[in-house]
């Protein structure tokens, strides 16, 4: 009896094309908070060297013919360095074949929203992280708890103002906030002191993205999902402190023949007839003043 020849991976290969990786980091940017918020810097392979300010010149008045006074700027140097992250998707081969071009689609927005989490995870609160013990922005020792003003109307207004006080008398910036998407509720019956909205969203933003855009205290804002960790629900603080970068694009592998591991069981993707596709990045960050940021939570 003649045999039907096992699948091989050259049949799904095609499927997945290098020129449309860099769709995937597109897709895993509009979904990371953090990511928008932050700058972005080139980076290569060996990492890159950052300068950073740590005072800067002053200038002064002089009479006609006085001396002008001398002052310097001071900068270091601080490494930021790549890290890997993957992903794993395994399907029924009888899935791709029935529509490969939206098994494509699917996978890259769940591989965009994996790479999306992991990273926020781990520039926020550290979780997990390979950047470095104290290298993410939950490390700040500023922190408010949503819920305390004592005022009754506009206390959310009041609490977010609050974290503002901490950051300029400490002579640091309010360029934009980060709120999980459990605070959101919160934000669409909150106003400020003048009973205005005190989240205003983007006009020409599509409000149902995955990312919800707008504006708190004048400063842009971003509502999404894992921001939160235990009892912080926000961040807010100068994010021009912190960089972040990728290396290249996305590497990527089509298998129908491996062994992956499945709910804690090795299973074999032949004798299961399934297609695995394993998908690597390796993403930098860099905080270098954490001190520039406040953490809002919630009450127990």
């Amino acid at each position: 009896m003649a045999q039907t020849a096992p699948t091989t991976t050259s049949e799904f290969a095609g499927f997945l094309k290098p020129d449309e990786a860099q769709a995937y980091f597109d897709e895993a940017r509009n979904q990371s908070v953090v990511q928008q918020l932050v700058r972005q810097v080139p980076l290569g392979i060996n990492g890159q060297e950052i300068p950073v300010t740590t005072s800067k010149p002053t200038a002064g008045w002089v009479a006609e013919g006085g001396q002008k006074p001398t002052t310097a700027g001071g900068k270091t140097l601080k490494t930021i360095k790549p890290q890997k992250i993957a992903a794993i998707s395994v399907v029924s081969a009888e899935v791709v074949r029935a529509n490969p071009a939206n098994y494509i689609q699917d996978l890259r927005a769940d591989i965009a929203e994996a790479f999306a989490i992991a990273f926020d995870a781990a520039a926020l609160h550290g979780s997990s992280s390979p950047f470095g013990a104290g290298n993410n922005i939950a490390a700040t020792t500023k922190a408010v708890e949503l819920g305390t003003a004592a005022t009754a109307a506009g206390s959310i207004f009041a609490d977010v103002n609050a974290g503002l006080a901490l950051l300029v008398n400490d002579k640091k910036r309010f360029t934009g906030s980060a709120w999980d998407s459990i605070a959101e509720p919160v934000f669409n019956g909150a106003v400020d002191a003048n009973g205005r909205p005190l989240f205003i969203d983007s006009p020409t933003v599509e409000n149902a993205a995955t990312v919800r855009q707008g504006r708190l205290l004048g400063r842009p804002s971003f509502i999404g999902d894992g921001v939160a960790a235990g009892t912080i629900v926000g961040f807010a603080g100068d994010w021009t402190k912190a960089v972040w970068g990728v290396v290249g694009g996305i590497s990527y592998d089509v298998s129908t023949q491996a062994t992956v591991t499945l709910n804690g069981e090795l299973v074999s993707l032949w004798e299961h007839n399934l297609v695995a596709v394993r998908a690597e990045a390796e993403y930098g960050w860099l905080v270098h003043d954490t001190a520039a940021f406040v953490k809002y939570t919630e009450g127990a």
